[in-house]
């Protein structure tokens, strides 16, 4: 029973992190970009990464990014203890295209390190998310990125869905 407890205020501790915590300033900043009516695409990462490093290399995102100028992509650096991860993302000439913000999460937060973003689970990366309108269209939640994909998920959120 003990047991029981436990796990149960620790998985109600784990889902109101964010209400206890607050959110970061790049929360913030990524719950008001994706509201836009227009479509945004969130990518969290870190530099250290090899997944994403691998990504960037292969120069998928800079293509997106330039195939796509009114989409806004915001790389959310998370894990990397508050740093964003700027220096990579010019490397690769990302840091400078219009339609990019940077942002980096500040750190860890419960324990070891943050495990939720703006209320959805972060729990590996890099990930991805497709906004439009403030409503989540799809989520990447598996690692790296196939570009094409990517491509065809904005394709599609451009439409208008109705069930």
């Amino acid at each position: 029973m003990q047991k029981l407890v436990a796990a149960l205020v620790f998985t109600l501790f784990g889902m109101t992190s964010s209400w206890l915590f607050g959110a970061s300033p790049a929360e913030q900043q990524v719950a008001e970009a994706v509201r836009s009516s227009d479509l945004s695409v969130v990518h969290l990462w870190a530099p250290w990464c090899s997944n994403c490093q691998a990504e960037l290399k292969s120069g998928g995102w800079l293509t997106s990014i330039k195939a796509n100028p009114q989409v806004r992509f915001l790389f959310v650096s998370v894990w990397n203890g508050g740093d964003d991860g700027r220096a990579m993302l010019k490397k690769f000439e990302i840091a400078d295209q219009p339609n990019v913000t940077i942002l980096a999460d500040p750190g860890p937060r419960g324990a070891e390190r943050i495990k939720r973003f703006n209320d959805l689970p972060l729990s590996w990366i890099p990930t991805t998310w497709v906004y439009k309108g403030g409503d989540l269209r799809y989520a990447l939640n598996y690692g790296e990125l196939r570009f094409p994909m990517l491509q065809q998920l904005i394709e599609d959120s451009r439409s208008e869905w109705s069930h």
